[in-house]
């Protein structure tokens, strides 16, 4: 199985490639710069001039965009509808690492962690942006892609340690009551994701046992 991540050096591109590369699938680094990854191909490019030509050959694309400040937010939708753009109409399939502020916390589905009275206001504006780029991804419905939302408390530092929780639209929380997960973690279950393609134009989550 062919697999790109593309934005590889970030910090969950990289355990992204590292847990790809260790179950013996040939990855691809997209990176801008120098490959920091584990990955064995490279392909040196910045991911708003991929073309479709770029990912044609690829059995799954992994997006691991991120940003953060306030001028760059609005490029959660822009990245996003670039790469469905190119790999419209295709077999490849998009796994998107998402954010946790747009799952919901009723079953109705009305309202949103981002929406609670504790959740903390500097990240309003990323989860805002998040939650819109998933808005409009669930309306590509010609691209086959796959949003996984991590945990609440996203631990760029925590250990692997080789379980988690599959969840869906709903934060879910583990037998602590908690919604945590390591960035390692959910490298794992985004590789399974890879491998089994279970979960087509669907959002799900996952969370540390």
């Amino acid at each position: 199985m062919k697999v790109a991540v593309v934005c590889a050096n970030g910090k969950a591109g990289r355990l992204i490639v590292k847990e790809a590369v260790s179950r013996g699938l040939d990855v691809t680094a997209v990176v801008r710069g120098q490959n920091r990854t584990a990955a064995g191909r490279v392909l040196e490019k910045d991911l708003f001039e991929l073309s479709s030509a770029d990912l044609q050959d690829f059995d799954v694309v992994v997006d691991a965009f991120g940003a953060w400040t306030e001028e760059t937010l609005p490029q959660h939708s822009t990245s996003l509808k670039h790469l469905c753009d190119i790999l419209s109409g295709t077999d490849t399939r998009l796994l998107v690492v998402g954010g946790a502020g747009s799952l919901y916390v009723n079953p109705e589905h009305t309202a949103c962690v981002a929406d609670g009275a504790d959740f903390p206001d500097v990240f309003k504006p990323l989860a805002a942006a998040m939650a819109k780029a998933l808005g409009e991804l669930r309306r590509r419905e010609d691209v086959k892609w796959t949003y996984i939302s991590p945990a609440g408390d996203f631990q760029a530092e925590g250990e692997r340690s080789g379980k988690y929780i599959l969840g869906g639209e709903e934060l879910t929380l583990n037998s602590r009551g908690e919604s945590v997960i390591s960035y390692a973690d959910y490298a794992i279950a985004m590789v399974d994701e890879i491998v089994k393609g279970s979960h087509i134009r669907e959002r799900i989550s996952v969370v540390a046992e």
